[in-house]
């Protein structure tokens, strides 16, 4: 339904190359890395970082437009998921665990940032850019992600979380559910719901602009 930049294409094809296995059974390299994880190793959860802490990054940024904030974000998902590396069941995927331990820290972190009202929407998305003009301009993505953004928010959380992580993300309808700790089925009503709001959200926006034009027009 959302329609990706050409980035955002590459960023999801490298990712389906650089992250581990996707499936339901987790594979024998990351089973003997969470098990030694697991038992205190820390060279061991090192090399589960370095698995996931690009994709873990990708996905908080799908919510948190600020690097700085995003990187700090990050490293806290990382210390809770060593932090609580005895409550993880280990016949069980790791990313999924992972990165729900993430999405919950952000959200949370948002909800308090909110709360004091210091939080922007856009917060790195205004710095000044010059193109080189031998390239296309990025600024067409960068506007394009802005709007998405704007459309998004308008849209509840629960909703907004699946649409980010199937649509954007391309996690697969299981892994939404791991992630959200919700069933399959209802993963794929609220995407269709989601899909939903946001296209009547855009279509809004989008009749607000043209009348904005033809009365600046006019």
């Amino acid at each position: 339904m959302i329609r990706m930049s050409e980035s955002d294409a590459e960023d999801q094809s490298l990712d389906a190359a650089d992250s581990p296995d996707s499936g339901e059974v987790p594979s024998a390299s990351e089973v003997r890395l969470v098990h030694a994880a697991r038992n205190g190793n820390h060279d061991a959860f090192g090399e589960l970082v370095q698995r996931y802490e690009r994709r873990v990054m990708k996905v908080i940024r799908r919510f948190v437009p600020d690097q700085e904030f995003a990187t700090d974000l990050v490293q806290e998902s990382f210390l809770r998921a060593w932090e609580r590396m005895e409550q993880f069941d280990p016949a069980r995927r790791f990313g999924p665990w992972l990165f729900r331990l993430a999405v919950n820290l952000t959200y949370d972190h948002l909800r308090k940032v909110r709360r004091r009202g210091r939080w922007a929407l856009f917060s790195d998305a205004g710095e000044d850019r010059s193109p080189d003009p031998a390239v296309a301009d990025p600024r067409v993505d960068i506007d394009l992600s802005q709007e998405v953004r704007v459309v998004l928010a308008e849209i509840p959380e629960a909703y907004r979380t699946v649409l980010i992580l199937r649509d954007l993300e391309g996690f697969c309808t299981s892994d939404v559910a791991a992630i959200t700790e919700r069933s399959e089925a209802t993963i794929r009503w609220r995407l269709a719901e989601a899909r939903k709001m946001f296209r009547e959200a855009w279509e809004r926006r989008e009749r607000k602009a043209d009348k904005k034009r033809l009365s600046q027009d006019g």
